[in-house]
């Protein structure tokens, strides 16, 4: 444990930070209520907005209804168009670049085709110049700019500056992405995991009560997960806490992983597992509805909403497939409700939109788990909104972590 103290400057950037945090979840009130919030006296939290609304950060707004003679309260809210964070999102074969205000809005945000391993250095130039040409196309001058999030497949470095593992969307190991990109845009980074991002924008932007603590399952390549105690990500002390997904449930003869391991969870009941295990079975004998489905749209182009249809609509060998992944990864979640007891799983991908999918899967999750968990298990209300969003968040929490300060 450490204990450290802080200077001056440093309070003034908590006291900072607490206000702006507080004004983005609530979208607006008077001093004397954001002084309540912080408990900080009204002369020190004037102070602080006369301080802001010079640096432009929060503007005041209408005049609050009065309740007696007294000098009336005046609403004090973020102005969002005070900055511009950058993001970029590297999944695998897929990149998202793009630009958000400090509430989430999107400015502009392209997806970018790259190739699985793909070389680090050029991947890197690459995205970095197009960022930087949309940034002129949408007339985005740099002294707007925030900061830049990067949010990357796989594992990343305590530091939060390297890659150390991406699980091939990168060729090389341990890059300092962090550290390429400050020098080929010149604006501050920060990195982390693509899920944890994710996860991290869901908390910045759902209007909901995440009772403490809430585990987040992404399902749509593969299997990702990040899990939050207190209100706060958890990273692990190898940033690898949640990686649900490469749990080995398969001892031997399991099919090889990304992360290099095999019989990985991630290999039995993720999208892409699913996939592959029913297209094995794929003939007119086995797989009737499947088998005419690929006729019409040929079988490279059967995808996950394919599959689903055809075990819905009788082929049973496609239906055991599905039901085997639904099991494994239902187990999978009730190990995570008795170990952490979280107050919420959010479920987040397209596999979630299918209501033959979710049904079973919510199914599982209910039997065998007793009453006295109360764990809710729900898609998420943003599903599909966040990854043009997720690695510029990360810039504007950090901006936010800051007081509104750029570093």
């Amino acid at each position: 444990m450490r204990f450290e103290g802080d200077n001056m400057m440093g309070v003034k950037r908590n006291n900072r930070s607490a206000a702006l945090h507080i004004l983005h979840k609530k979208g607006g009130m008077s001093r004397k209520r954001l002084a309540e919030a912080i408990k900080l006296t009204p002369a020190a939290i004037t102070k602080i907005v006369a301080e802001m609304i010079s640096d432009g950060l929060v503007r005041e707004g209408k005049m609050l209804p009065g309740d007696g003679a007294g000098r009336r309260e005046i609403l004090v809210e973020l102005d969002p168009s005070a900055g511009v964070a950058l993001g970029v999102l590297i999944n695998l074969r897929q990149a998202i670049v793009s630009a958000v205000r400090l509430d989430g809005a999107v400015l502009f945000s392209e997806d970018i085709p790259i190739e699985a391993r793909a070389e680090a250095d050029s991947t890197s130039a690459m995205l970095a110049q197009r960022l930087l040409d949309l940034m002129r196309a949408h007339d985005i001058p740099r002294e707007r700019i925030v900061g830049l999030g990067l949010a990357v497949r796989g594992i990343t470095s305590a530091d939060g500056r390297r890659v150390t593992n991406s699980f091939g969307s990168l060729q090389q190991e341990n890059y300092p992405l962090c550290d390429r990109f400050e020098e080929l845009t010149g604006f501050p980074c920060v990195l982390d995991n693509n899920v944890r991002a994710l996860f991290a924008a869901q908390l910045f932007l759902a209007d909901d009560d995440g009772r403490g603590s809430q585990f987040f399952l992404r399902c749509e390549y593969g299997i990702g997960a990040a899990l939050s105690m207190n209100d706060h990500i958890w990273h692990g002390v190898t940033e690898q806490c949640a990686e649900i997904g490469h749990i080995p449930v398969i001892k031997r003869g399991g099919k090889p992983c990304s992360c290099g391991k095999s019989g990985c969870l991630e290999t039995i009941a993720s999208p892409s597992a699913i996939r592959e295990d029913a297209l094995a079975l794929l003939s007119p004998e086995q797989t009737p509805v499947l088998w005419k489905i690929s006729r019409e749209k040929g079988r490279e182009n059967l995808n996950v909403e394919d599959i689903l249809t055809a075990a819905r609509n009788g082929d049973n060998g496609v239906a055991t497939v599905v039901d085997q992944a639904v099991s494994a990864l239902g187990n999978a979640l009730k190990s995570v409700i008795y170990l952490i007891d979280p107050g919420k799983i959010v479920l987040y991908g397209g596999i979630f939109e299918n209501p033959y999918y979710l049904s079973r899967l919510l199914s599982e999750m209910r039997e065998g788990v007793d009453s006295g968990h109360v764990t809710v298990v729900e898609k998420s209300r943003l599903n599909h909104q966040l990854e043009d969003k997720a690695a510029g968040l990360l810039a504007v929490q950090r901006f936010f972590d800051n007081g509104g300060i750029r570093s």
